[in-house]
């Protein structure tokens, strides 16, 4: 079992009267890759900061590789970080921006020139070490960034939104380069993001956080297919979100139906009959049924708008009462060959429904 290499307990932040952090307690394991996920002010930035030693808290604890390293001074906690804006130095070249952590711990010109070569071998980008960080690209500035913080071998590596400055191709590309590079080292992350396709890509695990509090840990599945609330399951991914109220043995009658549709699902949590609730279905679980096939649960609908999105089409289904559902098929599929204004039956399993208690909207 992997130790724990950080722990933040507890841990609390305000500024005047408003709260940025609320007590909040995390663990990260060696080598794991763990993503701080949420929108601009969810506290996510305050934690990672705290952790790096750039704000310091009102209250709780942080702990790295068993240290109090709480009141610690930020060149103290042996970490390494990732900045949005590369923070290189322009005026020295790519070999010396890498090796400047080196030179700073008086590591030997024999130590610097293997470790920087090392580095550079890492990234894939061993030709450059002579080369300005103006000659350089966007994406090959940030590989030398994090070349920089990796070349002297932090206990941590702190990620703080490194990838918003690139273009969306070039984006996926870094997250899988990274990706490679943790695996490759084994090196503890703590990673900043608003971005849950990055959290989802890279992380081992996700913590996700609204309003300065933690909504959710746990592995991108589980976060996708087990939301623990309505906002985690409305923040991660594409979903229909239906009202209605709880029957009880995971019935759900939907609101604003004359005839009173039931929906047949998996409570996430015991839910007492008559709460309100939603109905968590994503849109891949929804099927277009054929004139023979069945499904736990079938909804007749207007196929209201249709767009091919490469290898997946998009379907707009409306239904009777005003319910929409959204549906992604394969674009290569039968599914797919539906047009707007057909009339379907759209099919889920039971198994494919999580009931969410509505008091965790929020």
């Amino acid at each position: 079992m992997a130790s724990v290499k950080l722990r933040i307990d507890r841990l609390r932040k305000a500024y005047g009267p408003v709260v940025a952090l609320h007590e909040t307690s995390l663990e990260v394991t060696e080598g794991e890759f763990v993503t701080l996920l949420g929108p601009s002010g969810s506290g996510k930035t305050t934690l990672l900061h705290a952790v790096a030693g750039l704000t310091e808290p009102d209250g709780g604890t942080i702990w790295i590789d068993g240290v109090d390293a709480t009141w610690l001074a930020p060149n103290k906690r042996d970490l390494g970080m990732v900045f949005q804006n590369y923070a290189l130095f322009p005026h020295l070249s790519v070999f010396e921006n890498i090796a400047f952590p080196l030179r700073m711990r008086h590591a030997s010109t024999a130590e610097v020139t293997e470790r920087v070569r090392v580095a550079l071998e890492l990234v894939r980008l061993p030709d450059l070490g002579a080369r300005l960080p103006r000659e350089l690209s966007g994406g090959q500035q940030q590989r030398i960034a994090l070349a920089r913080c990796l070349v002297y071998r932090p206990s941590i590596v702190l990620m703080d939104e490194p990838l918003g400055a690139l273009d969306k191709k070039l984006r996926e590309h870094m997250q899988l380069e990274i990706k490679r590079i943790h695996r490759e080292l084994g090196v503890t992350v703590l990673y900043v993001t608003h971005d849950q396709e990055e959290a989802m890509t890279m992380s081992d695990r996700i913590c996700l956080m609204r309003n300065g509090r933690i909504e959710q840990v746990g592995t991108p599945r589980e976060l996708y297919i087990e939301p623990a609330s309505v906002y985690a399951a409305d923040f991660l991914g594409e979903s229909n979100l239906v009202v209605g109220t709880h029957c009880g043995e995971g019935e759900v009658e939907l609101a604003s139906r004359a005839d009173s549709l039931r929906l047949r699902g998996k409570p996430r949590v015991d839910v007492p009959a008559g709460r309100n609730v939603r109905c968590l279905i994503r849109p891949e679980a929804i099927r277009l049924l054929g004139p023979a096939e069945r499904a736990d649960n079938e909804i007749a609908a207007t196929i209201v708008d249709a767009t091919l999105a490469g290898g997946v089409t998009r379907y707009l289904l409306g239904a009777a009462d005003g319910l929409e559902l959204r549906a992604t098929v394969l674009s290569a599929g039968t599914d797919a060959q539906h047009a707007v204004g057909a009339q379907v039956r759209a099919g889920f399993e039971r198994d494919n429904v999580r009931i969410l208690d509505e008091s965790t909207a929020g």
